[in-house]
């Protein structure tokens, strides 16, 4: 019997460089798209996938996450006194069940295989999700519950695939695809970064996976790869020959919040959809757009 993904691993431990200076005080992951957090339309996305148990592999001086994922006494005592209910069960219903959240810290940055070994004891011997929050998908259904319907479907490991431009697959982890329906396509192999010239295809992985538990099997090697870095891309690789392996396109809009300009468009595009804001803001961009 098919084991269902009860469980999802954030790797949250990044510096955010990118965005220093406001990263310097503010976990990129708390940035908002509009008025809600990346971090907390990634919880949602798995929520909404049947995922109930979340482990959020942390970093030295990342700690507002883990008090975000808590109960903020203070402000919910105020709230209640001064009768702001809209806000407190806005408040309350960002907080995910006791017991169902777990942090564990990533003591070094050895890259994105050492931090979701470093959730092996949380996994266990289950199948996962694995979440990077600053991939931030608009999708109906989410992202994830894509996935896993995908997982039902092929009983194996799936990662989330989009094709990007020849000159940029050094930046991602590549498929070498075999046969392709369209929507899921085989796995045949997978290459860290490749260099365009190298790169078996432009199908490239971005951060939504679902990840059989024997990927730890591989993962316990520590062997580093590309950057010098523990690479999770390498470890897939190795299941490849005795586990399915598909890639899926999620039907739905990736927006890369590691990057500004990912972050603009995602809460520009985000804001539009919003009864609320978008005539206001249309004619906020058309002001602007005249005065440049």
């Amino acid at each position: 019997m098919l084991q269902p993904v009860r469980k999802a691993v954030f790797p949250v431990a990044g510096l955010g460089t990118r965005f220093l200076p406001a990263t310097k005080a503010v976990p990129k992951e708390l940035l908002p798209i509009v008025d809600r957090p990346l971090i907390q339309y990634a919880i949602e996305e798995c929520m909404a996938a049947g995922i109930d148990e979340f482990v959020f592999v942390n970093g030295r001086g990342k700690s507002a996450i883990d008090d975000y994922l808590d109960h903020a006494f203070e402000l919910e005592t105020i709230l209640h006194e001064k009768g702001n209910t809209e806000a407190l069960d806005l408040l309350k219903s960002t907080k995910p069940e006791p017991g169902k959240v777990a942090v564990v810290r990533q003591q070094q940055p050895l890259g994105l295989g050492h931090a979701v070994w470093c959730a092996k004891n949380f996994v266990g011997h289950e199948p996962f999700a694995v979440v990077l929050p600053d991939d931030f998908v608009d999708a109906t259904p989410g992202a994830m519950a894509q996935m896993v319907a995908a997982y039902e479907k092929t009983g194996g490991n799936v990662i989330a695939v989009e094709n990007v431009p020849l000159e940029m697959t050094n930046r991602y982890g590549v498929l070498d695809p075999g046969a392709d329906d369209g929507s899921l396509v085989e796995v045949k192999g997978l290459v860290e970064k490749p260099e365009p010239a190298e790169a078996p295809s432009t199908l490239t992985i971005y951060g939504r996976y679902i990840l059989l538990p024997e990927v730890f099997d591989h993962l316990d090697a520590h062997e580093t790869g590309a950057g010098g870095e523990i690479q999770l891309t390498d470890a897939m690789a190795k299941m490849i020959a005795t586990h399915p392996f598909h890639g899926l396109r999620v039907v739905g809009t990736r927006y890369d919040c590691g990057s500004k300009l990912g972050f603009l468009k995602a809460n520009m595009a985000m804001a539009l959809a919003r009864d609320e804001f978008s005539q206001d803001l249309r004619e906020i961009m058309s002001d602007l757009l005249k005065t440049q």
